[in-house]
């Protein structure tokens, strides 16, 4: 069987695995203990992963904390901003097709008395600045916008959404779960972005473990918000919670081989897009079409209408050959929303496929569409 389902998870790498099993077993130590060596090992293998995620991201190696994934990343920062700042503003603009664990964050915010703003998006998905800046009002106190959409593929502008912010002094978090190994990203030339959610499964780390990108300032101090979780204060009191060093230090391997393979694989995965887009025209004609835009999108990603047929028909049906999705794993008993918001019927939503490839597919392996 062919996985297609890359946006959903990834397989963990073999590197990745063999760096992780020493401190599944012998390097057992808590890194928050002191003292003695296995504590020791265990935190210099933390700080070693702390520093490849924030080489692959372009950021100080203090901006990263650890959480379980980009859901918690993504609570953590946008309940502990509205809660801190709760005295300067109750106003928070995202968009109508945010991952559900921000859109889930803001309804909730909504009923303890925050307004929430959810902006429309264009036909690939993608904000408008212009209604962004009109958007935002004397009470605003975040700007939640996604860098890459997980069901098309569009990548929002955020240079030109990251000055806007920085210009108004309004914070900005962005979930950049998909755009991670797959878009070239140097947090310094984004000086707006406060905040940033990731997870590792993602990019062929491990499952459970994830960052959050908090922003220090020019006297060297993070971003302030209100701890999810209190507790120990490990994670510089952000993220209280004996540390899984394990999955950190596949997180770190997995973000050191996405670094030094980062122009390699976009490269792969641009040409792997290009190929099964040609396979499926060739093949299905004119019962296609292709809701993602080709130009401005995450590499590898393609959301593809089969007119008049069931999606979830297809895909079980096509299971013994091809895993693929409806959309979003974290929505999968829903009709899409993202679709719904760029303007495609319930018709066109529920014959909806997608697939999302990776780099550890070989150009050969797409043919298996050539003998369904």
């Amino acid at each position: 069987m062919l996985y297609l389902d890359n946006s959903a998870t990834t397989q963990i790498l073999p590197e990745v695995r063999t760096a992780m099993l020493p401190y599944l077993m012998e390097e057992f130590g808590n890194p928050s203990s002191k003292y003695y060596l296995a504590a020791e090992n265990a935190k210099k293998a933390v700080n070693e992963a702390r520093m490849s995620i924030a080489s692959l991201l372009g950021c100080a190696d203090k901006e990263i904390i650890f959480t379980s994934g980009s859901t918690e990343s993504n609570n953590m920062i946008i309940k502990g901003i509205a809660d801190y700042y709760s005295d300067q503003g109750n106003h928070i603009i995202t968009t109508k097709v945010e991952h559900p664990s921000v859109l889930e964050t803001c309804k909730f915010l909504e009923t303890k008395g925050f307004d929430v703003t959810y902006l429309d998006v264009d036909s690939f998905g993608r904000i408008d600045l212009k209604e962004l800046s009109a958007s935002i009002s004397d009470s605003t106190i975040l700007v939640s916008i996604i860098w890459g959409n997980n069901e098309l593929g569009s990548l929002n502008n955020m240079k030109e959404i990251s000055d806007l912010c920085l210009e108004r002094k309004i914070f900005l978090h962005t979930d950049a779960t998909q755009v991670i190994s797959k878009v070239a990203i140097d947090l310094t030339e984004f000086p707006g972005i406060n905040f940033l959610s990731c997870s590792a499964h993602k990019f062929h780390g491990p499952k459970g473990i994830g960052a959050a990108f908090i922003r220090k300032d020019r006297y060297d101090i993070l971003a302030k918000i209100t701890p999810l979780m209190h507790g120990g204060g490990q994670e510089e009191g952000y993220r209280s919670g004996t540390l899984a060093v394990h999955n950190i230090v596949g997180m770190g391997k997995a973000s050191e081989i996405s670094h030094i393979n980062l122009s390699n694989n976009i490269k792969k995965l641009c040409v792997l897009e290009e190929h099964i887009a040609t396979l499926l025209n060739d093949k299905f004609k004119d019962m296609l079409i292709f809701n993602h835009d080709n130009e401005h999108k995450i590499p590898g990603i393609l959301s593809v209408q089969f007119k008049g047929i069931n999606n979830e028909i297809l895909v079980k049906k096509l299971s013994p050959f091809i895993a693929a999705s409806t959309g979003s794993a974290c929505s999968s008993s829903k009709p899409s929303h993202v679709l719904d918001a760029i303007g495609l019927s319930i018709e066109q939503v529920r014959n909806t496929i997608r697939f999302s490839l990776s780099p550890t597919i070989e150009k050969e392996d797409l043919n298996i569409f050539n003998e369904l």
